[in-house]
This record gives C-alpha cells, structure tokens and sequence, in this order.
C-alpha cells in the first residue's frame, strides 16, 4: 500500500530510457574490461619473454659484409633508447664468446651431439616461473632453456633412428652435458633442460654461467652486444615498430605481429571503455534524476505520510528498495548479456588468430558489482537528503 501510494506518479518513459542507458552502459563496461585484461595477458606463460617484450638486431647489408657498419650495439645506443617514453626497458643480450656443444648424458637415450651458442638476458625479461634459475661457481648442474626447434631436431633424429619421440616433460627429464673448450683447454660440465620457447633460437643460461665461462675460456675477447630486449608500454608498440624503422632494426615477425595485434585491439576495447564509463555515468545521472523528480510529485504524500506516523527511515528504505530492485535487475540483465556477446567475441577472436583466455576475468565482475554498488549508494543519498529536507521543513 505505502509503494503504490509513493509511486503512483511514476514516468515510465523516463525510466524505460535510463534503465536502457544502464544496461548497455554496463554491458559494454564488463565486456571492455573482461577483454583488456585478456588481450594484454595474451602470450604469457606460452612463452619466456615477458609481455611487450621483443628481442632485436641491427639489419645486415652489403656494407656490414664488407665491415663497413657495425652490426653491434654500444652502451651509448642503449641509454639513447631507453630514454624513449614508450620504453620501458632496454638490456644487452650476451652471448659466448668460446666454442660449446650439447650432449646427451643418459643411458636411456642414444647419443646426441652438436655445436650450440648460448645467450644470456636479464632475469627481468623472463616470463619463467622456476626456482632451478640460478647458478654459481661450483655447481655441478647448469639450468638452461631450449629453442623448440632443438627438440624438433632431437625428435627428427630418434625417429631416424627408430626410437620414440619425447614430450617437453620427457625432454625435461633427459640428462645432458655441455663441452665448453678453447685452443688450450675443455671441459664438462651437466646440465637440464628447465623450459622451450619459440621467440629464442638459441640456448638461455644464467648471467653467472655465462660471466665465468667467457672469463674462463675467453678472458682476452670483447663481449659485443649483437642483440638487444625492449620492452615497450601497453598499447604503444606502433611508437616500437616505428623506432625500430627509424634505427634499422629488426626483430622476429612473430613477436612483431603479436605486439602490433595487442595494441592494436587493446587501443580498440580502451576506447570501449571510456565510452563505457561515461554512459554509465550518464545513465545513473538520468535515474537519480528521476528519482528526485518521483520524490518531488511525491511531496504531499511522504508528508502526510510523516505526520500520520511513519518514520523517516521506513519512506527511504521503501524508495531505496525499490531503485535497488532496478539497479539489480540492470544488473543481472547485463551479465547475462555479456555472457552472450562473450561466447560470440570468443570465437570472433579464435577465427583471427588471437587466442585468448576463455575464462570469466574477476575484475570484471568485480565492475559490474561496484557499479551496481555506487548506483544503489547514490540512489540511498539522494533519497534520505530528500525525505529529511521535508522531515525538517
């Protein structure tokens, strides 16, 4: 009876377009946030690089076969590059400076060998997750991480030779052993395969193997810096690619592509969002709005309504209820919406090459329910200012 008696001078139309706005303000913020987390999270944990991040080298031309070019990087290039605003970060990555091989060490496998070089980079560009990386002097074991192509190769050769084929997990079980020699000396030394990737193609090991092993078997030659890691900012990586344009350099196309993909899309769902965000914004405007304009046709009766008795508190929970009821329905109609467009997005994606994470990101419902808190929160102020103005008046 005190809701029919409250809500009699109700504008439907009014009403019908905020919860219109609301809904797809909401719809399309859970959708934009969902995907921004998605698309910047695509790649990690498949690979070893961190994200953003692309390994690069100086292009080799006719004069850089006749030496007239240096194909190397020197400190100063470095520093220069990492003063760019879209960098984040820029490290050398070093390599041997002596001859190496791999071998295999394990009875339960044939013997395998062949001349490798092995590279170094800062922890802080590895997207590996293990407690095995680490070295120091006086180890008997050597973490390292493979280019896939090896266990391509490793495979080709037990299939010729009639034995089975190895998983990662097998592969990561086999025993192996490097041979690092100069003119004077060689020695042995074990070591495991801890991880693969596909953006390196050669063999990854601790900054401390590699510092004693070139202070040990090439104590008189100069470490040059041929290649370089840069990590750019989320969404600028077109500012990359044109950097690397402008300095001649050149990095795996795959890490290009999916760097372009990401900001590319990622710039695309940003825009989403601040539009998202303000029709959201608009809309809860648009239904405060109307609940001021229902307590304001409503001003006879919540007065009456106060002189025959009824507390204060009971007219506004009895408004806030109801708007609750709203914001929850705009709620729920939202996510189910977003599930819908999800399920369709999903397969839009896979169909372009970008496969990302199917599951529900927890910030985005996380959203949706702190928007339906601060609706329900504006509405609750907005009402009790209004039922307590004429409480006093």
């Amino acid at each position: 009876m005190l809701r029919k008696l409250l809500f009699r001078y109700q504008d439907k139309r009014q009403l019908v377009i905020a919860i219109i706005g609301a809904f797809l303000g909401m719809t399309f913020l859970i959708t934009s946030i969902h995907y921004l987390i998605k698309v910047n999270d695509f790649g990690k944990g498949t690979e070893i690089l961190g994200p953003n991040t692309i390994i690069v080298q100086k292009k080799v031309s006719g004069f850089s076969t006749l030496k007239m070019t240096k194909t190397d990087f020197s400190p100063s290039e470095i520093r220069q590059m990492k003063k760019e605003p879209f960098i984040l970060d820029v490290k050398p990555v070093e390599s041997n400076n002596f001859t190496i091989s791999i071998e295999t060490n394990d009875p339960m496998v044939p013997r395998f060998r062949g001349n490798i070089f092995i590279q170094t980079v800062d922890p802080g560009f590895l997207d590996v997750k293990s407690d095995k990386w680490h070295w120091k002097e006086g180890d008997t074991l050597v973490p390292m991480i493979m280019p896939r192509d090896f266990l391509v190769m490793l495979n080709t050769y037990m299939s010729s030779a009639g034995i089975p084929q190895v998983s990662d997990e097998l592969a990561m079980d086999i025993k192996f052993k490097f041979a690092l020699m100069n003119d004077t000396m060689k020695e042995y030394i074990a070591c495991q395969i801890i991880g693969f990737t596909n953006e390196v193609p050669s063999v990854l090991v601790p900054q401390n193997f590699m510092n004693w092993a070139n202070k040990r078997f090439a104590p008189d030659t100069e470490q040059k810096i041929t290649q370089i890691m840069i990590s750019g900012k989320e969404n600028e990586f077109g500012l990359v690619e044109q950097m690397l344009k402008e300095r001649h350099l050149e990095s795996k196309n795959a890490q290009v592509i999916v760097g372009r993909l990401k900001s590319m899309v990622g710039t695309l769902i940003l825009v989403v969002l601040v539009i998202s965000i303000i029709a959201v914004f608009l809309s809860g405007l648009v239904l405060i709005q109307y609940l001021q304009l229902l307590l304001s046709k409503n001003l006879y009766e919540v007065r009456t309504l106060m002189r025959l008795g009824h507390h204060p508190k009971t007219l506004i929970r009895t408004f806030f209820m109801y708007f609750s009821k709203v914001f929850g329905l705009i709620a729920l109609l939202s996510l189910g919406t977003f599930i819908g467009f999800k399920l369709i997005l999903d397969s839009v994606f896979e169909s372009g090459g970008l496969y990302i994470d199917s599951n529900l990101s927890l910030l985005s419902i996380l959203s949706l329910i702190l928007a339906y808190s601060l609706f329900a929160l504006a509405s609750y102020l907005s009402v009790r200012k209004g039922i307590y103005e004429q409480n006093n008046g």
